[in-house]
């Protein structure tokens, strides 16, 4: 993915997490709370099998619809 790609990417990562902030369930290994913005990234390596950072610039549409799904059914 090119810089302003992933730049663009991080910036809707980060927006997630703060939508997420204390709506994720709680879990038996996360004690003090889940961090959301480890889990954005987290779900996108766990769907496209890549970092964020590593996904090709084509599919760019289809990972910020993904967010967007994540942000709406957080789990």
């Amino acid at each position: 993915m090119n810089e302003e790609n992933r730049r663009k990417l991080w910036k809707i990562i980060v927006e997630a997490g703060d939508c997420l902030e204390d709506k994720l369930p709680d879990h038996p290994n996360h004690p003090k709370g889940r961090n959301p913005y480890a889990h954005v990234a987290s779900c996108i390596k766990s769907k496209f099998n890549k970092s964020y950072k590593d996904i090709e610039d084509e599919k760019i549409s289809e990972v910020i619809e993904f967010i967007e799904y994540l942000k709406k059914n957080p789990n």
